[in-house]
Formats: structure tokens, C-alpha cells, sequence
């Protein structure tokens, strides 16, 4: 049941309904704990990873994350084929430091061959689109990765992307990675992406769907979390009080409905979370036997109320 989903693309047709990962997952734990969250997360098949050298742009914090992760997936046993693993490639100074540089950097760290997939990430400003396509369809034919995604891309200009792949023959983005979850939903179930997802020219990857903890009760976060996007996190933090209580009322916790909201989507092929404790694992697994006890219809119906972004632009424009 863990890996019903639509998949990210032709080369990956089933993927895990969960990928870890986020910000300085790694490096928030104790070392001996990373290494039994990553071997649970293989038992409960949910052995897909969302792993980003942090290091560049608004990220440049001079994070050994993805170095901590990579000596904890080779101590907990996975043999390389056995697990997924998601890279990043940064816009922010590109193509200054172009993907070739960012791959062979990202690699060394986890200290692995290739990645499964990559999401190019979201940017500021222009950018030369016919050299991204161009560029990541180099690294694909090295045998650097398989498949890549987008990060909450401006729509025109993934149109764009989809557009240069098709007249130059090269590989496409099969998916996106998008802020959604209960409150946020404007940009994946709007009038630009949605079509595309019913297509089936993308899948979505969920990110950012509890608001940085405030959704699951962490109503001051202690960490960087992502943009405010429409600057409406004060009525995201308004609403815990009814996740709480529709959780509640499911036999749930707040963790498992949203999740479950996600999933409710069936757009959705996966969705990544940033757990740092083995219970939190263990938690957010158990959303796939919520949505299968209490149904997608069920689940948006009690919810439509904490959809909080109606009025923010859902082109991925900010």
C-alpha cells in the first residue's frame, strides 16, 4: 500500500508514499538514532531520500547534513539499490557554478555514484532556460541521475521548459515539488499546475506541508523554515487549533491528517517529510491506513475550511 501512487515519472512508476528529508534533518539528531530512522524507514518502505548540500544562495550555511546522511545510510546496511535518493541542483548561482560541478560536489559528500532524481530549484529573477534543459539532460546522459523535477517553478516558464525538451528531444521535468498540505493548496490544485497533473505530464511531490512544525503544533519553530509565501503563516498558526481537533475527531494526530490530505490528492505521488525521531516515523506512516480507513472524500470534506492561500497567486509567482 506504501508505494500505490502515481510514481515520478516513466523511469520511477512506484515510488514510497513518504521521502525524508528537509533542511538540516541529519545533523538534528544524534548520529546512532540517524542510522535506526533510515534502517525503519527501509522496513516500513519508505526508503526514499530527499538529500541537498546546503550551501549556496539563501542556503549557504555551511551544512554537513547530507555528509551525515551518507555515512548513516552505508552504516544501517542499505545496499545502494534498495533506497531512493533525491538531490538538488540551486539556481541561485547558476551558471556560475553549473550542475556538473553541483552533481560531482553532491555525490562526493554522500559519497554515492549518482542520484535517482533531482529537483532543480526555485530562483529569483530570470533565468536561461534553454541552458537548464539543455544542462540537465547532460548530467541525465552521464548516468548522474534518471529523472528531474522542479521546485515550485514560476508556470510560464516550466511551460517553457516542457516546450524547449520537446522541440530539442531532450528529458522533460516529470514532476514538481510544491508547498501543499491542508493549508496551502492554491499552486498545486490551481488553474496552471492542476491541468498538467490531471495530464499526467507531472506528478507532485508535497514539501512543506506542516509550515515548519506549525501545523503539528510547534507554534514557534526553532529552526529555519521555509517563505511565507502571500505572508499568511499568522493564519496558518490560527489554524492548529482545528487540525487539532479534526485529527481528533478521525482517532488521528495532526501529522497523520495532514499527510493524509496530501495523499487524498491523487496527483500526489509522494510526500516529503522532515522527521528527526524514530516516533515521528512511525507516526506519519500510519496516515496511508487513515486515508485508507476514513477515504480522500472524507478527508477534504472535514478539512475544506483550513485551505488558507485562496487569495495567494498560484502560478508560483511571489
Amino acid at each position: 500500500m506504501a508505494t500505490d501512487r502515481p510514481g515520478l515519472g516513466p523511469a520511477f512508476p512506484r515510488v514510497p508514499a513518504l521521502s525524508l528529508g528537509s533542511w538540516n534533518t541529519w545533523d538534528r539528531m544524534e548520529f546512532g538514532d540517524a542510522v535506526a530512522l533510515i534502517a525503519r524507514a527501509a522496513e516500513l518502505g519508505h526508503a526514499f531520500f530527499d538529500v541537498a548540500h546546503y550551501d549556496m544562495g539563501p542556503h549557504a550555511e555551511g551544512s554537513t547534513t547530507d555528509q551525515i546522511f551518507g555515512r548513516a545510510v552505508r552504516e544501517a546496511g542499505l545496499a545502494r539499490e534498495d533506497w531512493l535518493y533525491c538531490g538538488k541542483l540551486w539556481l541561485w548561482d547558476y551558471p556560475n557554478v553549473g550542475f556538473a560541478q553541483q552533481m560531482n560536489t553532491s555525490l562526493e559528500r554522500v559519497g554515492v555514484e549518482s542520484a535517482d532524481l533531482v529537483v532543480v530549484g526555485d530562483y529569483f529573477g530570470e533565468v536561461d532556460l534553454e541552458r537548464v534543459v539543455a544542462d540537465v539532460a547532460e548530467q541525465i546522459e552521464a548516468g548522474r541521475f534518471r529523472a528531474w523535477g522542479v521546485n515550485n517553478w514560476r508556470i510560464d516558464d516550466l511551460r517553457k521548459a516542457f516546450d524547449i525538451a520537446r522541440k530539442r528531444g531532450l528529458a522533460p521535468p516529470v514532476f514538481a515539488q510544491l508547498k501543499y498540505g491542508l493549508a496551502r493548496r492554491s499552486m498545486a490544485e490551481g488553474e496552471y499546475y492542476a491541468p498538467l497533473f490531471a495530464s499526467g505530464e507531472l506528478t507532485l511531490q508535497a514539501s512543506d506541508i506542516f509550515e515548519g512544525g506549525l501545523l503539528v503544533g510547534n507554534l514557534k519553530p526553532n529552526r529555519k523554515i521555509g517563505a511565507d509565501v502571500g505572508g499568511i503563516r499568522e493564519k496558518i498558526a490560527a489554524a492548529w487549533p482545528a487540525v487539532q481537533r479534526i485529527a481528533s475527531e478521525l482517532d488521528a494526530s495532526p501529522a497523520q491528517l495532514g499527510i493524509a490530505f496530501c495523499l487524498a490528492n491523487p496527483a500526489t505521488a509522494n510526500v516529503l517529510v522532515g522527521v528527526s525521531r524514530r516516533a515521528q516515523l512511525e507516526d506519519n506512516a500510519g496516515a496511508i491506513a487513515l486515508l485508507g480507513r476514513v477515504g480522500a472524500d472524507r478527508i477534504r470534506e472535514l478539512t475544506k475550511e483550513l485551505w488558507l492561500d485562496r487569495e495567494v497567486a498560484a502560478d508560483g509567482t511571489w
